[in-house]
């Protein structure tokens, strides 16, 4: 009789080559598959972890939430601390549930939200250039903030997905967006809450976002943008480096209850 567990993680993405395995190289699912089984003291067969969403290489993760079912149950605290002690010092788990057996931390979702940092000067900051995506010239927040309310909705987000999707239906829904400026720092930074997101999704539309605010484009671009359902119209994608998968959803309560005092 196994014993599942959902369990949310924090990872800084820098020396992630992203969240999926891939052969010879370091990846959050590898890395925390392995931990996993380690506490488990290495089962046959091996314990198998799933993730809610994919993140890129560099994108980093407040809420990234997983799921896997131990062959025993231990306490989530104990679980907490036993995973925690042999990770690298780049993740950390936060929290640890046991789940009904029928949980899926991919297919349970109801809504994920994403956090952007988008740093704007002429020369990158040493001591930001791994957690925020550079822009080289000013944006207009104002023009950002006209713009930002068009992606709200259900829309055929084909224009924001990037080529290397696998997936055919680009219908998705934003349940909330803005944009805020934080002058002191020379940032503009970005949420995006959804019913989920496409590959590239959140960098594509901040690429825009930010030629809106820069001048680039006008300010009332975004509907024909959706309407064209082409890639090539929306052109751009920002660094990865400021992308923050910021937590998953498995409650629509909780999604209304933060939707409404966001």
């Amino acid at each position: 009789m196994t014993t599942r567990y959902k369990v949310v993680l924090a990872y800084d993405g820098t020396n992630f080559a992203g969240f999926q395995r891939q052969p010879h190289q370091r990846t959050v699912e590898q890395v925390f598959s392995r931990a996993v089984n380690k506490m488990a003291k290495d089962p046959q067969p091996p314990i198998v972890v799933y993730g809610a969403g994919r993140t890129d290489a560099g994108v980093h993760a407040f809420g990234q939430t997983i799921h896997f079912d131990l062959p025993k149950e231990i306490h989530p605290e104990g679980v907490r601390r036993g995973l925690n002690s042999l990770l690298p010092m780049d993740t950390l788990i936060k929290q640890v549930e046991i789940v009904p057996a029928t949980f899926h931390a991919r297919y349970d979702t109801v809504g994920k939200r994403y956090w952007y940092r988008a740093y704007q000067n002429e020369f990158v900051d040493p001591f930001k250039r791994d957690y925020t995506g550079h822009f080289k010239f000013q944006a207009d927040i104002d023009r950002i903030q006209q713009a930002i309310h068009d992606l709200e909705g259900r829309h055929d987000f084909s224009t924001f997905v990037a080529s290397g999707s696998q997936v055919h239906d680009h219908v998705r829904e934003i349940y909330e967006a803005k944009a805020w400026a934080l002058p002191d720092e020379n940032e503009i930074q970005f949420e995006f809450c959804g019913s989920g997101f496409l590959y590239n999704q959140v960098r594509i539309m901040v690429a825009v976002l930010m030629e809106i605010g820069q001048g680039r484009r006008p300010v009332d671009c975004i509907p024909a943008l959706l309407a064209a359902k082409d890639r090539e119209q929306a052109r751009g994608t920002a660094p990865a480096s400021g992308l923050y998968m910021k937590k998953v959803y498995y409650d629509a309560q909780e999604l209304a209850t933060d939707l409404r005092n966001d």
